[in-house]
């Protein structure tokens, strides 16, 4: 089985719309959401929901109101000021460091875990989707990706899927490397923009820490003809293949708002160029 990873650098290059259009194209293999911050995979692939399992992504401290002596040690010891004046802890300032419970002198603070989201795996007309869903302001989505992407590998193995596509976020972060790990090939997308560009060399430099192949995708290169040619150079100079490029098109946007992956919406132009990017992939991540 050959592990895909797609993602950007900054966010906004079209990343999760060729995403879709790559599950459309594979048919019948397991893709994974890993944009678990701000998931929207499933506007375009519309799963139905087969199970769902909640996320706990850290912990927060509980007082206990009879066995508290209002000592004041966790207040002055807590650097994020979550515990209140009456010596409850407020959840949503609490970061589940666990200072206030381990220096606590009457033991009247416990750690409970936090409740954070939940992931789902899912049917699409194109094969199984797992997602999840972050609660708004919370953390840890590192440890989201990583337990989503076990998830989909597990479903792979099951499946004897030869292909897992995953829709990584953007960034370099914690949930990029989390996306990555395991990957036989990551694909960058970016476009022919200053901020765009930037982002794309710290993401193949991310991939390349890892020792994991990059590709890159110059999504809307038609708006800038010179700043496409720099990032062709660039990929030249490093060793990176370039995938292909596609062209700006207003049928994307439609698309989008139609909830249908671009390769299905009816404009040929776009259609054939995401379909011979998806033939070079195929390319790139088999002699991986």
């Amino acid at each position: 089985m050959k592990h895909l990873v797609i993602i950007s650098g900054k966010g906004g290059t079209g990343k999760t719309t060729l995403t879709a259009s790559f599950c459309a194209l594979a048919r019948q293999t397991v893709c994974v959401d890993c944009d678990v911050d701000a998931a929207d995979m499933h506007l375009l692939l519309h799963p139905q929901i087969r199970t769902s399992a909640d996320f706990y992504g850290g912990k927060y401290a509980v007082i206990a109101r009879q066995a508290c002596t209002q000592c004041g040690k966790c207040r002055e010891l807590c650097r994020f000021d979550a515990v209140t004046p009456g010596f409850t802890a407020d959840i949503f300032s609490c970061e589940g460091c666990g200072l206030c419970a381990a220096k606590c002198p009457a033991k009247a603070i416990t750690m409970r875990d936090r409740l954070s989201g939940k992931w789902f795996i899912s049917d699409t007309a194109f094969g199984p989707l797992v997602h999840a869903e972050l609660g708004i302001g919370e953390e840890n989505s590192g440890k989201l990706v990583s337990k989503i992407k076990e998830a989909a590998f597990d479903l792979a193995r099951e499946r004897r899927s030869k292909l897992l596509i995953a829709d990584g976020p953007p960034g370099t972060g914690c949930p990029v490397m989390a996306s990555l790990s395991g990957a036989d090939l990551a694909v960058i997308v970016t476009e022919p923009t200053l901020p765009a560009m930037h982002d794309m060399k710290r993401a193949a430099q991310t991939a390349a820490h890892f020792n994991i192949r990059s590709a890159v995708i110059i999504n809307k290169w038609d708006i800038n003809h010179e700043n496409a040619e720099a990032i062709e150079a660039y990929c030249r100079d490093n060793k990176i293949p370039v995938a292909g490029r596609i062209s700006f098109s207003q049928a994307a946007g439609k698309a989008i708002s139609a909830g249908i992956p671009l390769v299905q919406y009816g404009d040929k132009q776009l259609s054939d160029e995401i379909t011979a990017v998806w033939l070079k992939i195929q390319e790139l991540i088999n002699a991986a």
